[in-house]
């Protein structure tokens, strides 16, 4: 996928991601679980290391 493509696409994802969430708090939890799996996952890859 080339850098245009990426650039045009990414908006739309964002609104499709923020209309799922459908509240405030909803969004906060979503970011939150995001969040702390990207911490599990770089807990894992150090201590794989």
């Amino acid at each position: 996928m080339n850098m245009r493509r990426i650039l045009r696409v990414s908006p739309l994802l964002a609104l499709l991601t923020l209309a799922a969430c459908q509240t405030v708090q909803g969004a906060g939890h979503d970011l939150q679980s995001a969040g702390q799996a990207i911490s599990r996952e770089s807990q894992e890859a150090q201590a794989g290391m």
